[in-house]
């Protein structure tokens, strides 16, 4: 079975994590990757105009960028360790797109089975207005299971 577990380093995708571990060393998984993906999305959300950016702006921008770059190493370095230390091994794949729209697309790409993703558990009008990678994973996703974790 081929494994892809996500994470942006919160403690929902810790929670995958622990139990991609489960799941890999009950099923003797044949590959584990873990996905991260940026959204430059988030970063530009702010911004109404781009032709109306200072040049002091515009370099703040790209100062965000690499600090999430630096970030994304960190992260997926911390989710490698983890499941090494509990002797999962494992690649990191990083990308940069849609969050929901790229882990589906390289879990069809690649000929996952399984994707493990963890739930930020929002709820009510949280859900309806932010939505949920977790929740768009589980509905476009058609050749590849997926278990979303949710534990309080």
């Amino acid at each position: 079975m081929k494994i892809l577990v996500c994470t942006d380093g919160s403690e929902q995708s810790q929670k995958a994590l622990d139990r991609t571990i489960t799941i890999a060393r009950g099923d003797d998984a044949s590959e584990v990757a873990v996905i991260y993906v940026y959204d430059h999305a988030q970063d530009l959300s702010g911004i109404t105009s781009y032709k109306d950016l200072s040049t002091e702006e515009i370099e703040k921008f790209r100062r965000m960028v690499e600090d999430h770059k630096e970030e994304k190493n960190e992260i997926l370095d911390d989710a490698l360790k983890f499941l090494e230390k509990n002797n999962i091994k494992a690649r990191a794949i990083f990308k940069e797109g849609h969050p929901a729209r790229t882990i589906v697309e390289v879990a069809c790409e690649e000929g996952f089975d399984m994707i493990i993703i963890g739930s930020r558990g929002l709820s009510g009008l949280k859900r309806i207005f932010l939505g949920s990678v977790s929740s768009a994973v589980v509905q476009q996703a058609k050749n590849v299971d997926v278990l979303t974790v949710k534990k309080n």
